[in-house]
């Protein structure tokens, strides 16, 4: 009997497993004429996850990505949005920080972190699996909070009427595909030049004009960015006010208290190579060269909803990231574990835990988002208020809510204060970061 193939009677054998199940041909079906996800649909779940929350915060409307994968810059902006609205008594409903502008200056710093990271490896053959990896993505939208906090030290960030919306800041498909096409071509400028002689402080002074090229591309995408405004605003009472000649990092400066250098990334990442109380940063990984660069605290999870709940209950929204796709409903705004019986449906077991969903390429951080509330029972969390970036009409008025257990499974990373991490974990936080290969799970970018 040769194994190594599907054979007549292997068929026949997969047929009668299938066709001895009881009411097999009813669940087909329904999963034909439904979908999985409509059949499989755990009605318990559902009713259990209501918008009650015992601690809450009141953070205005969500906010529109649209068809882009700013979700990154969007969770971070909305909460510096909400700290000054706040702070100058401000109608959120009046008030939002351009995602266009941050979204200007990150696409023009990946473009010379790309360059660069060719440059450092000119020498490799270009089938080598780092070089490869590399050309297969020089751009995208997605981003960590590290990158963010990189930009936003050194560009500032401005009200979104000094510099709006676009077609393609929000329809950015082929805003990164004109990138990767024109990137792609730099590189093999570059690598060709090297093996003509080239060395690699004369492939910089090439790299400065080909930036000068890519700035060009993004300002007839985006506009040029600002270097001055007037900051213009009524307040709660009707009251105008206005700051002239302001740069964007001086507004930064001046009314923003989310100060982005406060804060560090704390990540659950419970596979075998990657020790709890350990730092962690992630080879080719970033945007800002010179700018603060990745850097994870790699925590049990319980630590990290120990600390989202803390940074809550003191009034402020908490960044994080995870895998949105994982047993959640978009319409329904809800993420929880048990949302779909798969398995009842299906006659089958998954087994995979999250370490291993990592480690098997099932499961990777794809989406950042705030926590803006937690439901708490006997100080435990029963679930938690997410403020989404995806409109107003998905969800709850565009929020979500999130089960105490999908936060254990498919949440990878919150961005907390460090005034509220402990001594020791402050002092992990110090240590030197392991570097981790390129395509490391961990390297993955919120882009949803």
């Amino acid at each position: 009997m040769n194994r190594n193939s599907i054979d007549q009677n292997n068929l026949k054998s997969f047929s009668n497993y299938f066709k001895k199940r009881e009411n097999s041909k009813i669940i087909a079906n329904a999963v034909i004429k439904n979908g999985i996800n409509d059949t499989a649909l755990n009605n318990e779940s559902v009713k259990k996850m209501h918008y009650n929350f015992s601690e809450e915060i009141d953070v205005g409307k969500v906010t529109n990505q649209k068809k882009s994968g700013r979700c990154w810059m969007f969770a971070a902006l909305n909460n510096i949005r909400y700290s000054i609205s706040k702070d100058l008594n401000i109608k959120d409903h009046d008030f939002e920080l351009s995602q266009s502008y941050t979204m200007f200056w990150d696409k023009l710093e990946k473009a010379n972190y790309f360059l660069e990271n060719i440059i450092s490896t000119v020498e490799l053959e270009i089938d080598s699996r780092r070089v490869m990896w590399l050309l297969n993505e020089p751009t995208n939208d997605g981003g960590q909070w590290d990158m963010f906090t990189a930009l936003i030290e050194k560009y500032g960030i401005v009200p979104k009427y000094v510099m709006p919306e676009t077609y393609h800041s929000s329809n950015s498909r082929y805003l990164n595909k004109i990138l990767s096409l024109k990137l792609r071509d730099l590189a093999k400028t570059l690598r060709e030049d090297f093996k003509l002689g080239a060395d690699k402080e004369s492939l910089r002074e090439e790299k400065e004009t080909m930036l000068a090229e890519i700035y060009s591309i993004l300002a007839y995408f985006l506009g040029e960015p600002p270097q001055e405004f007037d900051f213009e605003y009524k307040d709660k009472d009707g009251e105008f006010f206005r700051d002239s000649g302001l740069t964007p990092k001086e507004f930064y400066n001046k009314y923003s208290k989310v100060k982005m250098t406060d804060y560090v990334s704390i990540i659950n990442a419970p596979t075998n190579d990657k020790p709890f109380d350990q730092t962690y940063t992630v080879e080719f990984l970033g945007n800002v060269k010179e700018g603060q660069q990745i850097h994870y605290l790699n925590l049990p999870v319980d630590k990290l909803i120990d600390y989202s709940t803390a940074q809550i209950k003191d009034g402020e929204p908490v960044w994080f990231g995870c895998d949105v796709g994982q047993w959640s409903d978009r319409d329904l705004g809800i993420m929880d574990t048990e949302l779909f019986n798969y398995e009842e449906v299906l006659d089958t077991k998954f087994t995979l835990d999250k370490g291993l969903r990592l480690q098997y390429g099932e499961s990777i951080l794809t989406h950042a988002m705030a926590f803006t509330g937690v439901n708490l029972k006997d100080a435990e969390p029963l679930s938690w208020k997410v403020q989404n970036s995806w409109g107003e009409k998905v969800g709850e008025d565009g929020f979500f809510i999130m089960s105490n257990d999908w936060f254990k499974e498919f949440n990878y990373e919150v961005v907390i204060n460090k005034k509220y991490l402990s001594q020791s974990d402050l002092e992990s936080y110090q240590k030197e970061p392991v570097v981790l290969k390129p395509w490391d799970p961990m390297g993955s970018l919120a882009a949803k």
